[in-house]
């Protein structure tokens, strides 16, 4: 008796090279957590059906493997949420990503002369992934892997300058919006505001918002796999308007070598 169809095309499509040359099923599987991670780590199969456009058989298969894997785990609900075996790989990949910042990071210290820094935004969150301290005697200094609410931060207000309104009030609404100064901005009115303003201004700022004394200035990282941006910060003395004017073209080149080098490593 031969095979029913079945059994003779379900092979196929779990191994069938995609367009680009690699593995359809693989290319399937990152796409969904991908997906899933953009709507907040946790979705249902239909959602995901209508995001990717497979079909619900195939998304159910390829979600089975995953959860298998511990890349997923199916909730109590039913729905889906990214795993706890993606936080070694995401640890991984920041310590690795933040390893080949540090050069970029080296050129800011040289020609700023204050502390420069990389950071993440993960989830509600803002992880800072590198550092390279000034050398003068009076510098600022943020541990790697310190991990502060976008509201308050330069890095913040980058991450989240192009998120739609709708996302950035509803992190805000979990976050809380507490003041870490006098200055820290606690509305969603005055920081979409300010959000406005980076879009405007191509960086941002963090005024005494954090710590007082201290101001930052930060950029983002154009093109990078995830969300990055880089930034100074130094006592406002020193980081002063002026300052601004002058660090703000020499940070967004950096910023598109980081890129340039980022892109290249990956294309290897």
């Amino acid at each position: 008796m031969p095979p029913s169809a079945e059994h003779t095309t379900t092979p196929q499509a779990a191994t069938a090279p995609a367009a680009s040359g690699g593995v359809q099923s693989l290319e399937r599987a990152f796409d969904l957590l991908e997906r899933m991670a953009d709507a907040g780590g946790e979705v249902g199969l239909s959602e995901l059906s209508a995001a990717s456009g497979l079909p619900l058989p195939t998304i159910h298969r390829l979600m089975r493997t995953l959860v298998s894997c511990g890349y997923v785990r199916q909730q109590p609900n039913r729905r889906y949420a990214l795993g706890p075996r993606l936080i070694r790989l995401g640890e991984s990949a920041a310590r690795l990503l933040g390893t080949w910042a540090r050069p970029y990071l080296a050129r800011l210290v040289e020609e700023t002369g204050e502390t420069a820094n990389m950071a993440l935004l993960d989830g509600d969150e803002v992880v800072y992934v590198a550092q390279v301290p000034s050398r003068h005697s009076m510098r600022m200094f943020t541990e790697v892997g310190r991990r502060v609410l976008p509201h308050s931060t330069g890095v913040g207000k980058v991450l989240l300058a192009h998120t739609p309104e709708d996302q950035v009030r509803a992190l805000l609404g979990r976050t809380g919006m507490p003041a870490a100064t006098e200055k820290t901005i606690t509305t969603p009115e005055g920081f979409l505001e300010a959000l406005a303003h980076v879009r405007e201004a191509g960086y941002a700022t963090d005024d005494n918002e954090q710590e007082i004394g201290v101001r930052c200035i930060a950029v983002s990282v154009p093109d990078s796999p995830t969300s990055a941006a880089i930034s100074i910060s130094g006592p406002a003395g020193r980081v002063t308007d002026a300052a601004t004017d002058k660090f703000v073209p020499l940070m967004h080149e950096v910023a598109a070598d980081l890129s340039a080098a980022l892109a290249s490593s990956a294309g290897q």
